[in-house]
């Protein structure tokens, strides 16, 4: 599934590790973003961070997606971890390109950055994946196979968030 990921999203390597980013919060309050990672054997669960939103205004998912990224990638670039081929942001095109631009700046052309969105009236079968190049954002055609493999990351991210937005919040 990651080399048809790989071939789908027109990466000349093939992906080994992905990172996927969810912000969770209840109207702004206990901001909390997951961070869970995927390589060739599944989840890698020891391998999951959850960031509490320090500086981002609350209810502003764009900036808590900007201080998260940047806190993980300012590691990376410090020489801290292991660098993914792709990472991927729950959310549209406005979290890619922020995203897109943190990553860019710490770790210039390192990185693969998509997003992918939630379809009209929420089906998976409708939901969008977005890739940030060269020639700006563009919406990416996969196969279902791809799609399932990005949609299980997500929804992993997005219980992830939550879980950890339900204790903050206790």
């Amino acid at each position: 599934r990651l080399r048809e990921l790989s071939g789908d999203l027109g990466l000349s390597q093939s992906i080994k590790r992905i990172e996927c980013f969810d912000i969770s919060h209840t109207g702004g309050e206990a901001v909390v973003a997951s961070c869970v990672v995927f390589d060739g054997e599944g989840p890698a669960t020891s391998d999951y961070r959850r960031f509490n939103i320090r500086e981002a205004p609350p209810g502003d998912d764009y900036s808590a997606i900007a201080e998260v990224v940047t806190r993980r990638f300012r590691k990376i670039a410090g020489g801290e971890g292991i660098v993914p081929e792709l990472l991927v942001i729950d959310g549209g095109k406005g979290h890619l390109n922020i995203a897109r631009r943190i990553v860019d700046d710490l770790v210039p052309g390192r990185v693969c950055v998509a997003a992918i969105a939630k379809g009209v009236g929420r089906k998976p079968s409708l939901d969008r994946v977005y890739i940030s190049g060269d020639g700006g954002v563009s919406m990416v055609r996969t196969r279902q196979s791809s799609l399932h493999l990005i949609q299980q990351i997500r929804d992993e991210a997005h219980r992830f968030a939550i879980t950890g937005h339900r204790r903050k919040r206790a």
